[in-house]
């Protein structure tokens, strides 16, 4: 059986392997139970989380009674949501594009890198007071759980790790303020949006600019979970995010850095397509990706992110077509 890091938060909802099927359970500490529709309170996961407020309340009363508990080490987790859109978020964390901006001004302006970094600031501050959060989309079918290996395609030698905090949606959103953003937020998980560096940007039509479906979309590209931790057992304005690479740490950031802050992003994201329950909202990832580091995942790699209040995600890479 895996070996599941304990859950550092009171309870959460998890999705693991029954032989050939998946089933929803609740989660309290090193140990999981079944949850069905008579304890959700609801037909399925994305219809409790609808009306999620209501819905942490009966599992919280269920995390404290008897019944068929098992140890979480002897089940396989899978993804803990099943979103029908997931919305990516670019450009996130103030630090992070401050190093970028300043990196590309210093090698061709005759700025010193301090006052690189000075302009660069004054463009985040500027563009966080006036600008917009930046998206692209995903597919769901890209959402996949640490069970998974990573299977690295072929045509590229470098895919990249975005350890990503992600919003879970609760009840529908749509083109609602930032003062009532959080109330459409059902919970919280972990994302490691993987990206293929060479495919981001059309060589063959360069005016186009960015291709995030052949960068970000192929099979496992979204490792999700393992679990789904109520929004208020989390404190999303300063949570620690940070991956290692075979143990190596490569990301060590704040969510306390994000550039637009999640009712920001919920309430511009909002405005052009309805959120609905169960839907990802990947809040963007902080400095440390393999591009900085100049080294990209490898067949054999093992990737642990974490979250706090999260627990954490174990992925492991294998080159496309082999078996581990």
């Amino acid at each position: 059986m895996t070996s599941h890091p304990r859950l550092d938060n009171r309870f959460a909802l998890a999705r693991y392997r029954d032989g050939a099927e998946v089933r929803l359970g609740l989660v309290a500490g090193d140990r999981i139970r079944p949850v069905g529709p008579d304890e959700l309170g609801a037909p399925d996961l994305n219809a409790f989380l609808a009306d999620a407020f209501a819905g942490w309340e009966r599992m919280a009363a269920l995390a404290e009674t008897d019944g068929p508990w098992r140890p979480l080490d002897e089940v396989v987790l899978t993804a803990p949501v099943e979103p029908r859109q997931v919305l990516q978020t670019g450009a996130n964390y103030r630090q992070h594009v401050i190093e970028l901006v300043a990196a590309g001004l210093t090698n061709n302006t005759d700025r010193t890198p301090e006052e690189a970094r000075a302009f660069a600031a004054d463009m985040m501050d500027e563009r966080a007071a006036s600008g917009e959060p930046y998206f692209f989309i995903g597919l769901p079918a890209c959402v996949v759980g640490d069970d998974v290996p990573l299977a690295l395609p072929p045509y590229s030698e470098v895919h990249d790790w975005e350890l990503e905090l992600a919003v879970v949606i609760g009840r529908e959103a749509f083109r609602v303020s930032r003062e009532d953003a959080m109330e459409h937020v059902a919970g919280y998980t972990i994302v490691n949006d993987i990206t293929t560096r060479d495919l981001v940007f059309r060589k063959d039509m360069k005016e186009i600019g960015t291709d995030w479906y052949r960068s970000k979309n192929a099979p496992g590209f979204l490792p999700t979970g393992p679990f789904l931790v109520p929004a208020g057992l989390v404190d999303e304005k300063d949570a620690r995010v940070r991956l290692e690479l075979n143990g190596q740490t490569m990301q060590d950031s704040s969510t306390s850095d994000l550039l637009f802050d999640i009712p920001a992003l919920i309430s511009a994201a909002s405005q052009t397509m309805p959120l609905l329950p169960g839907d990802l909202l990947l809040t963007g990832s902080p400095a440390g990706n393999g591009q900085h580091w100049k080294r990209f995942l490898r067949d054999g790699d093992v990737m642990t992110g974490a979250i706090s209040g999260l627990g954490a995600q174990v992925v492991r890479c294998v080159a496309e077509g082999t078996a581990r």
